[in-house]
């Protein structure tokens, strides 16, 4: 098994396994993988630091309290006001819900979204609730229109 730093295009950083590289490759080109905090299937590899293991070979002295070490520098390292991981899994949970909620209620026009708001706001179809795919620049061409819109994160119903 090999780990990856993956990146979507939202830019979420996260940790994949693989079977081999060849498998990450084919997985991410088979839009397989999916980001665990927003759902984008748009994702590449991100750089990432070599793991290197320290090993316990002659000359070298084994470290006592490593572990404890690491996680005392993760915790330190976490941005002043950061979120808890307890934190982050109440929110997954709440986005999670919200999912539920929308697919419910409105229908999923995918990435017909922007011309199905406009077709909406102009009034040539009746007024429903809807949800799907616009980038960054539709989005922002709708709301320059007066449609008012609402983008939020697409978790995804799994933990990774």
């Amino acid at each position: 098994m090999i780990v990856f730093d993956l990146k979507c295009g939202q830019e979420h950083v996260f940790e994949a396994w693989f079977a081999d590289s060849e498998a990450c490759e084919s997985q991410i080109s088979g839009g397989e993988v999916e980001c665990p905090m927003c759902g984008d299937h748009k994702v590449e590899k991100a750089p990432m630091a070599p793991n290197i293991p320290a090993g316990t070979g002659k000359g070298r002295g084994r470290s006592t309290g490593s572990a404890v070490a690491k996680t005392t520098n993760a915790a330190a390292a976490m941005a002043p006001g950061a979120p808890t991981p307890e934190q982050m899994g109440e929110a997954i949970k709440t986005l999670r819900k919200m999912r539920d909620v929308v697919e419910k209620n409105f229908d999923n026009v995918g990435e017909r979204f922007p011309e199905e708001a406009r077709k909406i706001h102009h009034g040539e179809v009746e007024k429903r609730n809807i949800y799907g795919d616009a980038s960054k620049e539709e989005a922002k061409e709708l709301r320059e229109e007066g449609i008012e819109i609402s983008q939020m994160p697409w978790v995804p119903r799994h933990d990774s």
